[in-house]
């Protein structure tokens, strides 16, 4: 007798979801950053000379979904940014520009939480 396990439309979401896939590496990519709580990667579809996308390795909709709890995820994401301008900033003053869509209606394309980090113009 086969057990039917309900799913929740967030549990089916992180089956599909293709930056959790990334993120776990079953989705190869070129990784130009990590640590334990993020990852960071061109965007496949850059916007910018430079733009990288910096995700959270544990699955998170958008910022609106931040709780208390995700203190450490926000910090090692903001490291990873604090890396990146070091590395792919402007060669002025390190200037770059981190996006956040949050939702549908402000362009959020893919539910799970990316930061762009947009460089090089």
């Amino acid at each position: 007798m086969a057990i039917q396990v309900d799913k929740t439309h967030e549990d089916i979401a992180m089956i599909d979801c293709v930056f959790c896939k990334i993120a776990a590496g079953e989705i190869p990519t070129t990784i130009v950053a990590q640590n334990e709580f993020a990852v960071a990667f061109h965007d496949r579809s850059p916007q910018a000379p430079i733009h990288l996308l910096i995700i959270p390795r544990e699955h998170i909709i958008n910022i609106n979904d931040l709780t208390d709890l995700h203190n450490s995820i926000v910090v090692g994401m903001m490291q990873l940014v604090r890396q990146l301008a070091a590395t792919y900033g402007n060669q002025v003053d390190k200037g770059f520009n981190l996006q956040i869509n949050t939702g549908a209606s402000a362009g959020q394309v893919v539910f799970h939480m990316h930061w762009h980090f947009l460089a090089g113009r």
